[in-house]
């Protein structure tokens, strides 16, 4: 047992200890990835029968995707948000019509939705290819406001929030970048860009004559730039492809129609990310 017998042992005792754990704990992190990287070759050396063994020599190939989508708005509030006061002829669907209203803040929140699609591919070379891939992707985002409304001298506090469904038809023009085969797995990076039209942006200038609420519209025309990763796992009659990617829109694309929901916004610009898998 070791005793302890002045203030100084007992700090030189604590601080030997404390450096131990952190010491051993580090060794066996450096340990680990190392063992990893020793063992990788003996599992990749192992022969296996490889399926579709000529699948990448083929000059083109078709197939199908489907995916989840998740669709986002990338917002920047009006600079003047905190002190601009809109009269009550920009608060069309607020009832009773307050005399004025202040913007707090405006936020968005996505939903999933789903894509269909599909596959053109162009072989270019070893490693690259073309993809064409005309896609059907259906979602829905939602725009929350946060609104001040005056009234006579009295103030409220009033929530509004604004669905925003989109149905797009995208034609992605992507370019493929394959690593080698190890046996029947191959990764990939993708980019490239797509244009998108919006079809449900047309349909609420047809809702928008039967309803009293305002509906927050968006153009029906953008353009994306697209960047991803995946995998392919080949299989005995297909290939398996799985894959995530985000596309970025350049442009804004909120219509400005002079009330508190679209003037309250410097620029509305879409994301989405999505999940496919492909069957080739």
């Amino acid at each position: 047992m070791i005793q302890l017998h002045t203030k100084e042992d007992r700090l030189s005792f604590m601080k030997r200890k404390s450096t131990i754990l952190p010491a051993n704990l580090i060794k066996y992190l450096l340990l680990f990835p190392v063992t990893l990287f020793c063992l990788a070759p003996a599992f990749s050396q192992k022969d296996r029968v490889l399926n579709l063994p000529r699948y990448d020599n083929s000059p083109y190939h078709f197939g199908f995707l489907l995916g989840v989508n998740q669709m986002h708005f990338t917002i920047r509030p009006a600079t003047d948000l905190h002190v601009r006061m809109f009269d009550s002829t920009y608060l069309p669907d607020i009832l009773p019509t307050p005399d004025s209203a202040l913007l707090y803040s405006v936020e968005s929140s996505p939903y999933l939705g789903f894509t269909v699609g599909i596959i053109g591919n162009l072989r270019m070379g070893k490693y690259f290819d073309l993809r064409f891939i005309p896609s059907l992707s259906f979602g829905e985002r939602e725009l929350h406001y946060s609104l001040m409304t005056f009234t006579n001298g009295d103030t409220a506090f009033i929530p509004v929030s604004k669905r925003v469904p989109s149905t797009f038809i995208d034609f992605p023009l992507l370019i493929k970048y394959k690593s080698a085969r190890l046996n029947n797995l191959r990764a990939y990076l993708l980019g490239g860009a797509k244009y998108s039209l919006d079809l449900a942006s047309q349909a609420k200038k047809r809702e928008q004559k039967n309803l009293n609420q305002k509906i927050v519209k968006i153009k029906a025309n953008d353009l994306y730039l697209v960047a991803g990763v995946g995998f392919d796992f080949y299989n005995e009659w297909f290939k398996l492809g799985v894959e995530i990617t985000m596309s970025y829109c350049l442009s804004d694309i909120l219509k400005r129609e002079k009330n508190i929901y679209t003037d309250g916004i410097d620029y509305l610009r879409s994301k989405v990310f999505q999940l496919s898998f492909t069957f080739e």
